[in-house]
């Protein structure tokens, strides 16, 4: 798990480490798509292949000791957070030694032992989980934060409204992160809101609303870096909008007819993984050094696929475990 960063103080060191996450985000929803093209992989899932930057930079910034609450994109945030990928794909896979023995899924995963508060299949329906968990920090006089994941298309949802206004009625200490990456499945973030940013709603509820590049780790760090720190101050909740984009389509079989191969060309020139390998070099590391960190964190994918792969299966008993009726 990374140590908690601040942009303006990041050493060589620490900037090499959050790229490798990145990478090994981006490399676990490559082995994903080759597990469900080889049929191995049930049902669906939704990468967030892309949207890298977001995640390392967001829970890198906040303590290990906050409540982070994700949302139906959610694998990046969970291994930011470092849950182990090989237990976080046995979970996809259903397998017994899954982080919910295989019951849970892609959107349905948690680790309280990390402070995880789960994934969340629902649109929007993780954020009054989160504002929950902020009321309970708060009445529990922690100075910890609880941090909530969603979409630019969760924004549009009565639980987005209610939950801001209700963390700012009680100033909760509760850090709104909204990855905007432009589209609500197929809906384009234009056709579905009447303002140009997620972050302007925030001036209806009298709270911060920061808008920071979603595709450049830095910016990422910097904006919720400081806006956590005034959260956890007792200053009230805030929203951060990140700009970015989501390479593949919102899940696995989405051909992506209503968006051209020419957009997403513009974006890809912007990949946050290629900004951020900028920057490794700008500050003295080799291209060799970064091509080798890329080799052995793609290594460790297919190693790590092979060994989901190979754990076992949960009887019916464990399946049924834990429904009451």
């Amino acid at each position: 798990m990374l140590a908690r960063l601040r942009a303006e103080s990041l050493s060589r060191e620490q900037l090499t480490a959050c790229f490798r996450r990145m990478l090994l985000i981006r490399e676990f929803e490559e082995a994903l798509g080759d597990l469900f093209t080889r049929n191995l992989l049930g049902g669906t899932s939704h990468f967030c292949i892309g949207q890298e930057a977001c995640a390392v930079g967001v829970v890198g910034a906040v303590r290990e000791s906050d409540w982070l609450v994700s949302n139906h994109r959610g694998h990046g945030h969970l291994l930011a957070r470092g849950l182990e990928p090989r237990r976080v794909m046995a979970e996809l896979l259903g397998r017994a030694d899954g982080y919910c023995g295989g019951r849970g899924g892609s959107q349905h995963m948690c680790a309280m032992d990390l402070c995880f508060l789960g994934t969340n299949g629902i649109t929007g329906g993780g954020i009054p989980i989160g504002t929950g968990a902020a009321w309970a920090l708060k009445y529990q006089e922690r100075d910890d934060i609880a941090v909530v994941f969603f979409g630019d298309g969760a924004s549009n949802q009565g639980t987005f409204h209610e939950s801001l206004n209700m963390a700012a009625l009680q100033k909760l200490p509760v850090l709104f992160v909204c990855e905007n990456n432009g589209y609500g499945m197929s809906n384009p973030a234009d056709h579905s809101m009447a303002v140009p940013s997620v972050a302007q709603r925030a001036a209806a509820y009298a709270i911060p609303g920061v808008v920071a590049d979603g595709m450049d780790l830095l910016a990422v760090l910097a904006a919720a870096g400081g806006l956590a720190e005034n959260v956890r101050a007792g200053q009230g909740p805030a929203l951060l909008e990140l700009t970015t984009y989501r390479f593949c389509g919102h899940s696995k079989n989405d051909p992506r007819v209503y968006r051209t191969r020419e957009e997403e060309a513009a974006w890809a020139e912007r990949d946050c993984l290629a900004v951020a390998a900028r920057t490794l070099a700008e500050r003295g590391v080799p291209q060799a050094e970064i091509e080798q960190l890329r080799a052995e964190v793609r290594q460790e994918m297919v190693a790590t696929a092979e060994q989901a792969l190979a754990a076992p299966t949960g009887d019916r008993a464990h399946a049924l475990g834990g429904v009451y009726a």
